[in-house]
């Protein structure tokens, strides 16, 4: 839906007739780049995502990769570039000459003339990675058993077998697989689709959804989660309201007037943070009558959140350290009593309530080790512990559902509404 307007004028724009060039520059692929055999000064033209970038006095090395090679060609410029511009991850076009290169690492490199940026990427300040992680699982991550299960449609061989070998879902969550790819490239983040089967027809909950989910090795403190998760909502509000202006005014004109006043409350203050159990006293405090009575250890509802950010002056909140028992095995015990929490966190926003959940990980083995064991997890959850016993780190995520964060930020009431074929109880069509 956003920058779908944007998109097609793109589109249009690419049907209309070039401008007259005298000379054009042969396009080719960083392989065959890589792979030409004359290095005469012929003009060509690359395309491809930037994979480093080397500045020095008077020149600017710039490695490129389009993926049709694993080795990435070297584009030599001069310094007059804007090299701020050009970042890591940022998509480029660059025209030039293709010269043999004086290095004994390459054979060719490419001498730019022109160098312009298709597409920004701000991965050179945040250094995330971005992993695909798998649908069908044999992990429950959140533990609350509401799994859609994989089977083939008709049994290949003998009925009580699985086709896995073992029983497999869709995804809840790709947090598990993330912690994995963290102990390798610290910064990991996917995007993709979730399944529950919650029997529920609320207007926040879907069967299939999608979340933005991070992972973040050598995070040792919720405050430092915090900020990631504030400065993705600031950040990712601030571009929708840059680039999709059309689209955001259509819906705050006819759908929710008054939204983009109490949108730019939400991203000029810093968000606020109590406790759970601070949370529970304020509920209990309330002069409003609650469906579900707020008690310590009880999970809090839609209707606590929604008075808890009513509260705070309509401004997100941060919740943390809630019950040991309420949360899944892998939430950083805190070791506090009586009251036994962990390290985790929900981000309440207006409108919706809960749109981020995260923790703070379990990385000591012991701890994991006997939480595993009481839940009689341990053999399943075996290659998890194993992650502990191998250079383990302080770390921690997040997931954000990314239909909720449309419904906050186009103050949308109906999450079924933000979505083109909602998948829910009784209703799956199409």
């Amino acid at each position: 839906m956003f920058g779908a307007r944007c998109l097609l004028r793109a589109l249009r724009s690419c049907t209309s007739a070039p401008c007259p060039r005298p000379k054009p520059s042969a396009r080719l692929s960083v392989r065959d780049a890589l792979g030409a055999r004359s290095t005469n000064g012929e003009r060509v033209k690359v395309q491809g995502w930037i994979r480093s970038v080397r500045s020095q006095k008077e020149v600017l090395f710039l490695h490129i990769n389009d993926g049709s090679s694993l080795e990435s060609l070297q584009v030599v410029a001069d310094s007059s570039f804007d090299s701020r511009e050009l970042a890591f991850g940022s998509s480029v076009e660059v025209q030039g000459q293709l010269v043999k290169s004086p290095s004994k690492k390459q054979n060719v490199e490419l001498k730019a003339e022109k160098i312009e940026i298709v597409g920004n990427c701000d991965a050179k300040d945040s250094g995330f990675v971005h992993i695909h992680t798998p649908i069908i699982t044999s992990n429950d991550c959140e533990g609350a058993g509401e799994l859609f299960q994989v089977e083939p449609s008709s049994k290949i061989k003998v009925p009580e077998e699985n086709f896995f070998n073992v029983p497999a879902f869709l995804t809840v969550s790709g947090q598990l697989h993330l912690e994995v790819m963290s102990g390798a490239f610290t910064q990991v983040f996917t995007f993709g689709p979730t399944f529950r089967a919650e029997n529920s027809q609320s207007r926040r909950h879907l069967a299939e959804f999608y979340m933005v989910e991070a992972e973040i090795s050598f995070v040792e403190s919720l405050q430092d989660l915090m900020q990631v998760m504030e400065g993705l909502f600031k950040t990712a509000t601030m571009m929708v309201l840059s680039n999709c202006t059309e689209d955001v005014e259509l819906c705050h004109k006819f759908i929710a007037p008054g939204q983009k006043d109490r949108l730019e409350h939400m991203l000029k203050n810093n968000f606020l943070i109590i406790s759970y159990t601070e949370a529970v006293e304020i509920l209990k405090q309330a002069s409003q009558n609650f469906t579900f009575t707020p008690e310590w250890g009880v999970d809090l509802h839609t209707e606590h959140e929604k008075y808890l950010v009513k509260h705070c002056g309509n401004i997100p909140v941060f919740v943390i350290n809630y019950p040991l028992a309420l949360k899944p095995f892998y939430m950083r015990d805190n070791e506090d009593g009586p009251q036994h929490t962990v390290a985790a966190v929900d981000l309440l926003v207006p409108g919706v309530g809960e749109l981020f959940g995260g923790s703070l990980r379990e990385e000591r083995y012991h701890f994991l080790e006997q939480r595993l064991a009481r839940s009689g997890l341990t053999e399943a959850y075996q290659w998890y512990l194993d992650l502990r016993r191998f250079g383990s780190v302080p770390h921690g995520g997040f997931g954000m559902g990314f239909e909720r964060y449309l419904q906050c930020i186009l103050g949308i009431d109906n999450i079924k509404d933000v979505i083109p074929f909602p998948r829910f109880t009784h209703s799956c069509v199409l």
